[in-house]
């Protein structure tokens, strides 16, 4: 009975918000009256729908972005329009490798550079000798948007194109086209070109001046040659300008929606950047922004940066409310281009999965970055987190926990043009499973194309030990909410709307369950001896987007330690907080549902406290300990940046500062690919209240560096 009332409430609900919904039309972009009050322009946002295309671009979910060009050869982010075209030193190409690789990852569409900001094309254009023809590849006669195109079909993967409107090599070249202070005259587009003819018949007339003809004839080229094309990508970024040169988009516009109808247009009306390239996400991420001109007839679009987009508040100030959702761009690697697998760090599958739980669960689109390397390949390293990260979301997402469970079909049936009508002050939605689950994942949708964005805050509730507790809570929906908890086990689950815009209609609500690993730990000991143990941050400095990945993927561990040189175990010291520890032997182990992680091994030495730094130059350092103590060896621990392949040295003691005596030699090697703290035992324990170590190099770039980088046992 609980169920038939529940879903007797739904179609009351859903035949009073149809009702209440007929008094206003949904739109792409609706305009916000000068008396209009707050509560109207509400009433307006929740009428703001993506178009159809905006829908199958969110829909694609998980997307890639290839940089490839003459950066990937001079190890340079940006171009600078003068390289000789030759430097695109390609031998081989192989692009069913990287679409095999996207697929496996479970990516839906790639967006190509073919033209980046030095103007260098990778597609064989009519209208110009700068790009992929004036290289030895296939002797000129390469045509890498092509292999893409014909790889892309067999994979079954949409292809996007990004197309730099900025172009140093018409700004630095003199016959360059790029503020040439041409004057803006009709032009036909595409411009013929003997012996190049196109099979598309279709032609353009624009005023417009040579650069902008230049442009439209190679988007025309772009456009009809390659199948079709799903989405075209606009950089804002311009590394320098030329005579005023401005961009006639109104007429690029018109172009791409006349020959790509199914394209949405990145860095203008349809798609918007998320804000920085690290793949940073906001908690509340609303795609029905406020403008103050109108985006269907605006050519100049501002980067939105700012925390709080889409609030009732910034809707308030709106002359026009639009709907533009984010694509949440960032590289697999430190860099958009290719330049070594040595130094150039890879981010781990784990960093990868957690932007796409972020980014798709957050109302936008994951765009990452897989730059090919100078054979023409994904590097093996990013094949292995693709495939990992495909394999993560498949096993989590490929099955729903509430398949066979009760409760209102319109969310359960997968089908998102059905949906149920929720009102924030009803009883909610309540799904019961035929036997207990364990879950940690929950997926929450609205139907947005039909009803827009109205959900503003929500909250789940798990029945457990016969009530019910809340297990997580989030603000908007939008098109995909993650929501990420520890374990729960029920039968049954409640999602409640706790604040909204109008009556918000969900489509699907899933349950699922990641296999969370416990995750490796590290620790640090301060100078005053104080012990902090925590998750191993990735290392990969570019970008940072400061997320703790450990806590997002794998919440409810916890950590367990000794300090006696036993193992670690469930029974042992539980972490809480930082804690003193003196010369021993630390252990320490991540467990998460009854699985133990890798045991953290660490021996410190004596505390700090009190050290200081009586000599250093450049090959040896002097440290006065402050008192006598009982040596037995030492610990050097390379620094991150700069050193050698080997440290060699020599360590003396001193009881007075001035008078020294050798103890023993020391040899460390292979120091840059395996960066680890490595350990020298003496062999016989000293005494000594100053002691000196002299190396061929000390990889520090501080005393404190130094001091840090030094241990004695």
């Amino acid at each position: 009975m609980k169920h038939t009332f529940i879903l007797l409430l739904g179609a009351m609900l859903s035949l009073q918000g149809q009702a209440q919904d007929k008094q206003m039309k949904f739109q792409n972009t609706i305009p916000v009256e000068a008396g209009d009050s707050h509560a109207t322009i509400i009433e307006k946002a929740a009428h703001v729908v993506p178009t159809p295309n905006q829908l199958a671009a969110l829909q694609n979910e998980f997307i890639a972005f290839i940089h490839f060009g003459p950066n990937s050869f001079t190890r340079l982010e940006w171009g600078s329009g003068k390289e000789d075209p030759k430097v695109f030193d390609l031998k081989e190409l192989d692009t069913d490798q990287w679409c095999e690789a996207m697929k496996a990852a479970g990516m839906k569409m790639v967006i190509l550079t073919v033209k980046h900001h030095d103007g260098f094309v990778l597609w064989q254009s009519r209208y110009t000798k700068h790009g992929i023809m004036s290289t030895g590849f296939r002797d000129g006669k390469g045509d890498i948007l092509k292999d893409l195109s014909e790889s892309c079909r067999k994979y079954g993967l949409k292809l996007g194109v990004y197309l730099s409107p900025a172009d140093l090599y018409h700004i630095e070249n003199p016959e360059g086209l790029y503020g040439n202070l041409s004057k803006y005259t009709t032009r036909t587009i595409p411009r013929e070109v003997p012996g190049r003819p196109f099979a598309n018949k279709t032609r353009f007339e624009f005023v417009v001046d040579d650069y902008n003809e230049y442009f439209l004839n190679q988007l025309f080229e772009i456009l009809t040659e390659y199948g079709p094309i799903h989405e075209v990508w606009f950089d804002g970024a311009h590394p320098k300008r030329k005579g005023g040169q401005t961009y006639n988009y109104p007429a690029w516009k018109k172009l791409i929606k006349a020959l790509a109808p199914n394209a949405v247009i990145f860095g203008r009306e349809d798609v918007r950047w998320c804000g920085n390239e690290a793949g940073g996400t906001r908690s509340t991420e609303w795609n029905v922004i406020p403008y103050q001109a109108n985006p269907d007839t605006m050519s100049n679009f501002a980067d939105m940066t700012d925390k709080d987009l889409g609030s009732r508040e910034q809707l308030y100030k709106a002359r026009y409310l639009h709907y533009q959702q984010a694509e949440t761009n960032t590289s697999i690697r430190e860099g958009w281009f290719y330049r070594d697998d040595t130094h150039q760090k890879v981010r781990s599958t784990d960093d990868v999965f957690d932007i796409y739980e972020r980014a798709v669960g957050g109302n936008s689109t994951f765009l990452l970055n897989i730059p090919p390397n100078r054979d023409g390949k994904f590097s093996p390293t990013d094949v292995t987190v693709l495939q990992e990260t495909g394999q993560r979301i498949r096993e989590t997402y490929g099955t729903d926990l509430f398949r066979q469970a009760e409760g209102p079909k319109e969310v359960l049936d997968q089908n998102a043009d059905t949906y149920l009508m929720v009102d924030k002050d009803g009883a909610g939605i309540v799904i019961s499973t035929p036997r207990p689950v364990t879950l940690n994942r929950l997926v929450i949708q609205e139907a947005i194309a039909a009803n827009g964005e109205r959900v503003e805050k929500h909250a789940v509730d798990a029945w457990i030990d016969g009530g019910w507790k809340e297990i997580a809570h989030a603000t908007n929906i939008g098109y995909k909410r993650i929501l990420r908890f520890p374990d729960v086990t029920t039968d049954k689950i409640r999602v409640r709307i706790l604040e909204s815009r109008l009556t918000p209609a969900i489509c699907t609500i899933s349950a699922h369950h990641y296999k969370a690993r416990p995750p490796r730990l590290s620790a640090q000991r301060s100078m005053d001896g104080l012990v902090t143990i925590e998750p191993m941050a990735q290392e990969f400095g570019w970008k940072a987007h400061g997320e703790n990945i450990a806590e997002n993927l794998n919440a409810g561990f916890k950590i367990y330690y000794t300090t006696d040189g036993t193992e670690p175990s469930a029974s042992s010291t539980e972490y809480k907080a930082p804690f003193q520890m003196g010369n021993s032997e630390l252990k320490a182990v991540a467990i998460l549902n009854g699985e133990k992680g890798a045991t953290l091994q660490e021996r410190f030495g004596l505390v700090k406290k009190g050290w200081k730094v009586t000599g250093k130059t450049s090959q040896s350092l002097a440290i006065d300990l402050g008192s006598q103590q009982t040596v037995s060896g030492f610990a050097f621990t390379p620094q991150k940046q700069g050193g050698k392949g080997t440290v060699a040295g020599i360590i003396r003691i001193s009881n007075d500062g001035k008078n020294w005596k050798e103890v023993e030699r020391f040899e460390f090697g292979n120091l840059i690919n395996d960066p680890s703290k490595r350990y020298h035992h003496f062999k016989q324990t000293v005494k000594a209240r100053y002691v000196q170590v002299e190396a061929a190099e000390i990889a520090a770039r501080t005393e404190a560096a130094a001091l840090a980088g030094i241990d004695l046992f």
